[in-house]
């Protein structure tokens, strides 16, 4: 890696067989790597430590893998790579509707790892780089802002709205393409990448998680609107501003 500081990484696996030397390669490709081999030890290690990223086992004792997602989604607000077992196709697509960035099916091969971590990081910047002057800008619609830095969400009257990563995602997607139409595989790829065509029911329901958030009434939507047989189209005029004038 190239960027400023080491990119940390959090590995959460209760196989040590799997988790121990998988840390070793990472290391050794210029990741600083963290350790934990439960949930529960994930929750104390991120007491004191903030990664750039988490690479999170699903099938775990205890509390699974889903659970921590979901909770790292909702407050942490960290990107997720989910660690899968081949037979595990419903909990993969959970994952995704819940907000985990991308997933890697065991066994695999650490270089596609490697890789799937630097898409993840370029996606969500969170690689530790200084953005560029219009990544540090804010998107403006209908009077909502959504600051992609700091991944904020602020209504018209200024009052900050809770917004997990994959609607962060998806909303992105649609103010830096506002009257476009957006098929789901577009849509798809853009906000949840590989094989996420198999997946497109993940698109309908962080749409409608989207809409219940940002529509008057989400029942009749003015902003995200459907397009029969092509997709959504976003139908407000969106414009950049530095985020110092938020």
């Amino acid at each position: 890696m190239t960027d400023t500081a080491p990119t940390q990484l959090l590995l959460v696996d209760d196989e040590a067989s799997l988790r121990e030397p998988l840390a070793e390669y990472l290391t050794r490709q210029g990741f600083v790597v963290r350790e934990a081999e439960s949930a529960a030890s994930a929750r104390s290690v991120l007491m004191e430590f903030t990664p750039n990223l988490i690479l999170l086992d699903i099938m775990m004792p205890g509390e699974d893998g889903l659970s921590l997602c979901r909770h790292l989604v909702e407050t942490r607000e960290l990107p997720v790579i989910l660690l899968t077992a081949k037979g595990e196709a419903t909990d993969r697509i959970i994952g995704l509707e819940i907000g985990a960035d991308d997933y890697v099916v065991k066994p695999f091969e650490p270089r596609e790892l490697v890789a799937r971590i630097r898409s993840v990081l370029r996606r969500t910047g969170k690689t530790g780089s200084k953005p560029a002057p219009e990544e540090d800008a804010i998107y403006v619609f209908e009077e909502w802002q959504l600051d992609p830095l700091k991944r904020r969400l602020t209504d018209p009257d200024g009052v900050v709205i809770s917004i997990s990563t994959a609607e962060f995602r998806l909303l992105q997607a649609f103010l830096e393409n506002p009257r476009r139409v957006l098929d789901r595989d577009r849509l798809l790829d853009m906000v949840q990448g590989r094989e996420a065509h198999l997946y497109d029911r993940a698109v309908d329901n962080q749409v409608s998680r989207l809409r219940r958030k940002i529509e008057a009434d989400s029942r009749n939507p003015e902003l995200i609107l459907t397009v029969r047989g092509g997709g959504y189209r976003f139908a407000a005029d969106v414009r950049r501003q530095p985020a110092a004038q938020s």
